[in-house]
């Protein structure tokens, strides 16, 4: 499974808050029209009822700060 912030954008509005399973989520990106990428990551989730609250719970190193993306403050 090979995330990039590109492809997680399109879960970006995916129903979270009360949990989604991995087939709502296979649901979810092809109703919305994502990339076939997102789609084959999902389908690679091993957990088939388990719910899921956010990006973060299936993409567990998604970059969350500045140093992550190797981005520094004093760098022009």
């Amino acid at each position: 499974m090979v995330w990039s912030l590109a492809l997680s954008s399109y879960l970006n509005d995916a129903p979270w808050e009360d949990g989604i399973t991995k087939s709502e989520l296979i649901d979810y990106a092809e109703r919305t029209g994502a990339p076939s990428a997102v789609i084959e990551n999902l389908q690679e989730i091993e957990y088939d009822e388990e719910l899921f609250y956010s990006i973060e719970d299936i993409w567990e190193d998604i970059p969350t700060t500045d140093d992550e993306f190797g981005w520094k403050e004093d760098e022009n």
